[in-house]
């Protein structure tokens, strides 16, 4: 029953608004919806449509104008910025479509960073870092950086990264759009693998047949949000 599954995300009548001058720009127009614990869902919309400023908002990178949103049972809008800091290196998993690598270090030292950040001990971050990226193909990719990977092995480094801290929710931004087809299939089945072991997944994408992947897809334009499916 779904009562008995906590709600990760619980967002309601979000609005965002820019202010330019005089001008007022709403991008996000009284959004509401939920995510539950394992779901494995989609943002679905246009250039434009609004999704990538509600990825910032759901991530606690940026704050809604006005409107209600709980992550995780926390009022996040009540929340201090070191809080916040917190909440996204401790309950949210980010995968971005530049990957955002950092390009000096090799691959298991970019995965280890969010536990470092945590205080984990570094020989503790390392084992964990190196477990999570043989589980992802990459057990002979350890001591590459960036540069030297490809984009699907990148992008597998970044999926790593966001899950080595085993957050509650993982919000991945167009993961798919820096790929070639084979890569993105693969990063695909790999969100899936994620969520069968219990991740709750929200991938932000303009891509239906990404879309098509995942059981749930909220619909966005025009800064306005529907549902569909599962």
């Amino acid at each position: 029953m779904i009562n008995n599954i906590k709600c990760i995300i619980d967002a309601r009548n979000i609005d965002k608004i820019y202010k330019n001058g005089a001008e007022e720009l709403k991008v996000l127009d009284d959004v509401t919806l939920k995510v539950w614990q394992g779901d494995f869902t989609a943002i679905l919309g246009p250039s434009g449509s609004g999704k990538s400023t509600l990825m910032n908002i759901l991530g606690c990178l940026d704050l809604p104008t006005s409107g209600q949103y709980n992550l995780d049972d926390l009022d996040v809008l009540t929340a201090g910025e070191n809080q916040l800091a917190t909440i996204r290196n401790q309950k949210i998993g980010f995968v971005f479509q530049k990957f955002n690598l950092l390009p000096r270090l090799n691959a298991v030292q970019n995965v280890m960073l969010p536990l470092l950040y945590r205080g984990v001990d570094e020989d503790e971050a390392r084992e964990t870092a190196r477990e999570k990226l043989t589980v992802l193909g990459l057990d002979d990719r350890l001591n590459h950086r960036p540069n030297e990977l490809s984009g699907g092995q990148q992008q597998r480094v970044a999926i790593a990264r966001a899950i080595v801290g085993s957050p509650n929710l993982v919000l991945a931004d167009e993961p798919t759009g820096n790929l070639d087809s084979k890569s993105s299939r693969d990063a695909i089945n790999i969100f899936k693998e994620l969520n069968r072991h219990g991740h709750t997944i929200v991938i932000i994408t303009h891509d239906a047949e990404v879309a098509e992947q995942v059981d749930k897809v909220f619909y966005i334009r025009d800064g306005k949000i529907n549902e569909t499916g599962g």
